[in-house]
């Protein structure tokens, strides 16, 4: 299997919106879905890796699946609002590294 770049995932799902979604639902409602997946990955890890039990409807679930529909979600919102995700990490990488440097080195918590 082809191993995507963040481009081409833009570039699918952009594809495949525009040929078999029909269109983008407006930024809101894509915001809003969004926060469904969050949820429905939180759900997932909560009883995987937390107290919580596993439910009958969780059966079939997987965390991976979760979280691709999480991020078609969140590239469907960048391709919507002109974000370059690929650009967009490199810069939030920068700013992550340069604000972090020591900080992390320096916590006694970790």
């Amino acid at each position: 299997m082809h191993q995507l770049t963040i481009a081409e995932a833009q570039t699918k799902v952009d594809e495949w919106i525009k040929t078999i979604g029909v269109r983008y639902f407006n930024e809101l409602t894509n915001l809003g879905i969004l926060m469904e997946e969050v949820g429905e990955l939180s759900r997932l890890m909560v009883r995987k890796y937390g107290e919580q039990s596993f439910k009958e409807s969780d059966k079939g679930k997987e965390i991976s699946d979760e979280m691709a529909d999480l991020l078609w979600v969140l590239i469907c919102l960048a391709n919507q609002t002109g974000v370059d995700l690929n650009e967009a990490l490199q810069k939030n990488i920068e700013k992550k590294t340069l604000r972090d440097l020591d900080r992390h080195r320096k916590n006694e918590k970790l």
